[in-house]
């Protein structure tokens, strides 16, 4: 800090004392020193008087560049000095506030009770600070930041009050945009998720004897389409009136936005009609939207729920209201489903599955790479293996993936689940390859949402280059439900990128989603993967058979590769060849195996009893 003006000092006391006995010196010479002494003590006292100056002006500069109001009143608590800031922030200037009371400021909104309280503070603390509401010139209240300390003097006795303020009220409206938006959905001002809970649980609570709660969770069948279609301006504009007529249907209730195109309605009842006021509400909403001269209809999945009979937790209900909405999606859009005890119970054990795939992809123990064979069909030759994901339940046993899968999709795991079998993959190909193993490439499953929320093409580089595996040792394989996903976007310049960098591609089980010959010549495609379900019934279904022949002379045309999978019997490995089919994978060759069973085939002595009879003909072939 700056030191502190005083006159306490040696050359100031020697100079008064010199100038005192001046005159009473008998000798000039001791006149000159004292002279001289005097001269020193005026000098020093010069520069405190001007050190004083320059501390007084750096003093009120700093004031007059302060955001902060600063008051100083005099112990009759009447203001003496004001700086810029309090102008700016109450409108009134020094020369209408001078010598006026500081009670010209005060708003109505504190009452007497605080004022006791202030002045007790300052009497027994000699300072004050909290939040006050104070009047401008022109009569608005603002709030401010308020902190006062008490001037006395050598004997204790108030001589001024030092106030500092701070208008808050920018604080206090963005405190309450803050809790408005914690509360409130900003495109239909409906209540949010959080405040619909908070609502669901006043309402459970009032329930009289014979009321009920009916809820209904609504959700607008492919609104994505829309926002397509449309452009994400006018589809906002059609959730907007989506919630107003919602809103309407429903006077007396409560309508909140969940998020996205998800509604909460809820109604408080003493009628036992759920199922009627749904279908009510379905019919209102399917009503045609009027929207800029175009008339659009919606469909909902619906689902519902009532109160007290389906629970009187609020957190219960809403989980219960999604299971009814996720059963009525799975059983087709544009359904409305009750909630049922049944689905709670699937609900349990699909939450139990997912916190264990979570933990299983935590500690990496559970899950498995298995790896089924592929081979020429004309000499039983080696020439890939399919990687297929296992997960061994600690209690469960094995875990179909048919069962864990869609749970992964659902809950946001696939792209874990995804990174962890490439890992998995490229570093049992590099074992594998400093084992003496043959280099054929492995193949693993490509889900969309790997290629939507995931890092795809980062993350194969990262690993191959990790394990220095080259790229065309991993295969992908994406299914035609992947290609034609609209999330994706454009695949094709992705595909293309990765073929270039040595990935070869396949299309997995061909011929069960959309098939589509304009996808299969347009996009960078090495091999086709003929599903099962067409191998099956070979030769002696003629539809099967009519199906597989038509895939091959196309793949043949289109100069793509073809793969049968399921391939267990010989009469259908003869149809498959006799018709030009090249490679083949199923149980005649070999089951899919673990890592070590695959290496015992390769590695094991002549005499050792072969893992899998195709595996031992390709050892002995080598």
């Amino acid at each position: 800090m700056w030191p502190s003006f005083s006159l306490d000092r040696p050359l100031i006391w020697g100079g008064l004392i010199a100038m005192a006995a001046i005159g009473w010196l008998p000798n000039l010479w001791l006149r000159l020193a004292a002279m001289v002494i005097m001269l020193l003590g005026l000098m020093d006292l010069w520069r405190q008087v001007t050190r004083e100056g320059r501390r007084r002006q750096l003093l009120e500069s700093a004031l007059q560049l302060s955001a902060d109001g600063v008051v100083v009143c005099d112990a009759n608590n009447r203001i003496v000095a004001i700086n810029p800031a309090f102008t700016r922030i109450t409108g009134y200037g020094a020369e209408e506030v001078l010598g006026k009371p500081m009670s010209m400021l005060a708003s109505e909104r504190q009452d007497k009770a605080f004022d006791e309280r202030f002045r007790q503070a300052l009497q027994g603390q000699g300072r004050w600070e909290g939040e006050v509401w104070s009047r401008r010139k022109y009569g608005d209240q603002y709030p401010e930041w308020l902190r006062v300390q008490v001037q006395a003097d050598a004997r204790g006795r108030i001589t001024h009050y030092v106030s500092l303020f701070t208008d808050i009220s920018r604080h206090k409206a963005r405190e309450q945009d803050l809790q408005r938006i914690g509360f409130e959905d900003p495109l239909t001002g409906l209540p949010n998720r959080r405040r619909l809970n908070d609502l669901m649980g006043s309402r459970l609570r009032s329930l009289r004897a014979g009321e009920a709660l009916d809820m209904a969770l609504i959700d607008i069948d492919a609104f994505k389409s829309v926002n397509d279609a449309l452009g994400v301006d006018k589809g906002d504009r059609l959730l907007a009136s989506f919630a107003q007529r919602l809103a309407r249907q429903v006077a007396g209730g409560v309508v909140g936005r969940i998020g996205g195109d998800e509604f909460l309605v809820m109604r408080t009842t003493t009628f036992d009609d759920h199922d009627r006021w749904v279908e009510e509400l379905r019919d209102h909403l399917g009503m045609p939207f009027e929207l800029e001269g175009q008339t659009l209809r919606l469909g909902m999945t619906i689902g519902s729920c009532r109160a007290p009979e389906d629970g009187r937790d609020a957190g219960v209900l809403f989980q219960r209201l999604e299971s009814a909405l996720y059963t009525a999606k799975r059983h087709g859009r544009n359904q409305h489903q009750r909630f049922r005890p049944a689905l709670d119970v699937a609900g349990d054990h699909q939450l139990g599955l997912v916190n264990a795939l979570r933990n299983a992809l935590a500690t990496g123990t559970q899950l498995e790479l298995h790896y089924q064979s592929q081979h020429r069909i004309d000499s039983g030759e080696l020439v890939g293996f399919e990687a297929l994901l296992r997960w061994r339940h600690p209690e469960l046993g094995m875990v179909s993936p048919a069962d864990f899968i869609p749970l992964a999709e659902r809950h946001g795991l696939m792209v874990s689940l995804g990174r962890w079998v490439i890992e998995q993959a490229v570093g049992q190909l590099a074992s594998w390859r400093r084992a003496g193993m043959p280099a054929v490439p492995v193949w693993v499953n490509i889900s969309a949402l790997q290629l939507i929320q995931g890092d795809l093409e980062a993350q194969l580089a990262a690993c191959l280059s990790e394990f220095k595996v080259p790229p065309r040792l991993l295969g992908l394989e994406l299914t035609e439900s992947v290609l034609l996903d609209e999330r994706a976007g454009d695949i094709y310049p992705r595909l293309s990128a990765l073929q270039e960098r040595g990935h070869q591609i396949a299309i997995d089980d061909f011929g069960t989603g959309y098939s589509s010959l304009s996808y299969l010549k347009r996009l960078p495609v090495d091999k086709l993967k003929l599903d099962r379900a067409f191998v099956r019934s070979l030769p002696e279904d003629q539809a099967d058979a009519a199906i597989v022949a038509a895939v091959l002379a196309m793949a043949e045309g289109l100069g793509l590769e073809v793969v049968a999978e399921g391939v267990e019997e010989k009469p259908q490995l003869e149809y498959l060849a006799s018709h030009g089919c090249p490679l083949v994978q199923g149980f005649m060759f070999s089951r899919p195996m673990s890592a070590a069973d695959v290496e015992a085939a390769w590695l094991a002595p002549p005499s050792a009893p072969p893992a899998s009879p195709a595996l031992e003909e390709a050892v002995q072939a080598r």
